[in-house]
């Protein structure tokens, strides 16, 4: 069966650097494009990237243009993302995502504090 697996959270201090990796099974992952979403608390899931099966393009949301790139290794079925400069309202629980298959992994949590 399709699974995401999150890992790569924790407890930053601001400035900070983090790189979340997603591991994907039961699934031929190189025809897929990838995502990556986040929920703070008390606020909705927002899309932070999203990347093409090849990995080819990418996309951002505007508030973590230039601090967030998503990348992807399709010989590990991995899918990453590296958040730099992490600032408090980072903090959230980031989720990968499959559009095409409507799968959710169970998400990791960053806590971004000093």
């Amino acid at each position: 069966q399709v699974q995401l697996v999150e890992s790569g959270g924790g407890l930053v201090q601001p400035g900070g650097s983090l790189r979340l990796s997603c591991a994907a099974s039961g699934f031929r992952f190189s025809n897929y494009g990838m995502s990556w979403y986040r929920q703070a608390p008390g606020k909705e899931r927002e899309l932070v990237a999203h990347i093409t099966n090849t990995g080819g393009n990418t996309k951002y949301t505007d508030s973590v243009k230039g601090r967030i790139t998503i990348s992807r290794d399709n010989a590990k079925n991995t899918v990453y993302l590296q958040i730099d400069s992490l600032k408090p309202e980072d903090t959230a629980v980031y989720y990968c995502y499959a559009p095409t298959l409507a799968r959710w992994g169970q998400g990791t949590q960053v806590t971004v504090s000093s």
